[in-house]
């Protein structure tokens, strides 16, 4: 089967794009939002093939994967197929709902043609889906292998836009938790974010676009990864961690809860019990090396590649039959 979807999300990307079908992702020259073609710093499979825009008019596939309203009119646009219409289409909803957690109308809510997936159930539960068949897809992660040491003394943060997004993903708390130790922040358009908060440079070093293994190499090597996103989906970055068995700092904001547990770590939306875990973690070995041990364990069984590509091959079958 062939699918033709955008590159919008790598690490959810990566792990889609490791199931038995042929891929079929958008390139532009300038490689921009709508044409960034195949990953630079992921791993991908010979199985994604580019495709320029004018090449998709004569392109074959059976499903498109929208996960950006205007990829509706992009497809019609591009290929002469009207999505939900003349080929079958599912739209992946990546984020919480914006501007209102409740009340906000999901873009495809009023059509029926268009299966609706959600990667979180915080999400589904949150959004206003409508007529959309909508259904819940949760992640999945290529194991990276247990990786972590804790040999550099040190907490990690993975966070995209810090400055831009600011308290969105909790940028604004980088402070608090640089008083009980260093921080290294790592992700996309992370310079200058130390600066920004007031934080002094020996408390908070920057590492900017990372290919993803060089980044699990790193994180792992920290002794505590601290996640502290108040309104995003469940973070890519958190998952990957728990892989890597790092012990797990976390705020308890949409769909954390439900899967980061306890012993992980801390998962709490007391900033008090946060900076404690923080400095009980990190300043003893054992303890950490346990919690990482949970964090894993948890991560393999509920957020393991296998479980999410055969979900998704259950829904492909429904949607393309």
């Amino acid at each position: 089967m062939r699918i033709l979807l955008w590159h919008v999300h790598g690490s959810w990307t990566t792990a889609f794009v490791q199931g038995p079908h042929e891929y079929l992702v958008p390139v532009l020259p300038d490689r921009g939002p709508d044409g960034r073609g195949r990953a630079q710093t992921w791993d991908w499979p010979g199985s994604v093939r580019e495709v320029a825009p004018e090449a998709l008019v004569v392109e074959e596939f059976d499903l498109v994967v929208l996960q950006r309203p205007h990829e509706v009119d992009l497809v019609a646009a591009w290929t002469g197929r009207r999505p939900g219409v003349d080929v079958a289409a599912v739209y992946v909803e990546h984020n919480t709902p914006v501007p209102h957690p409740t009340d906000t109308r999901h873009p495809v809510a009023d059509r029926d043609d268009i299966h609706l997936v959600h990667v979180t159930h915080f999400n589904r539960m949150n959004w206003d889906n409508g007529a959309a068949p909508a259904t819940v897809i949760e992640h999945g992660i290529c194991d990276p292998g247990r990786q972590w040491t804790g040999d550099i003394d040190r907490l990690a943060i993975a966070i995209n836009e810090p400055i831009r997004r600011n308290r969105v993903v909790g940028a604004d708390l980088l402070p608090l938790f640089a008083q009980t130790a260093g921080l290294d922040v790592f992700g996309m358009s992370v310079t200058g974010v130390g600066a920004r908060y007031g934080i002094p440079a020996d408390r908070c070093r920057e590492f900017e676009d990372l290919p993803q293994g060089a980044m699990h190499r790193e994180l792992a090597r920290r002794r505590v990864y601290v996640h502290t996103a108040r309104w995003t989906s469940l973070g890519l970055s958190l998952l990957e961690a728990m892989h890597l068995g790092m012990p797990v700092v976390v705020l308890a904001a949409t769909e954390a809860p439900r899967a980061v547990p306890a012993e992980a770590g801390c998962v709490s939306s007391d900033l008090t019990e946060l900076i404690d875990a923080v400095g009980h973690l990190h300043s003893d070995p054992i303890a950490a090396a346990h919690a990482g041990d949970v964090a894993r364990a948890f991560a393999l069984k509920h957020y393991g590649v296998n479980r999410f590509l055969h979900d998704w091959e259950d829904l492909i079958e429904e949607v393309v039959a």
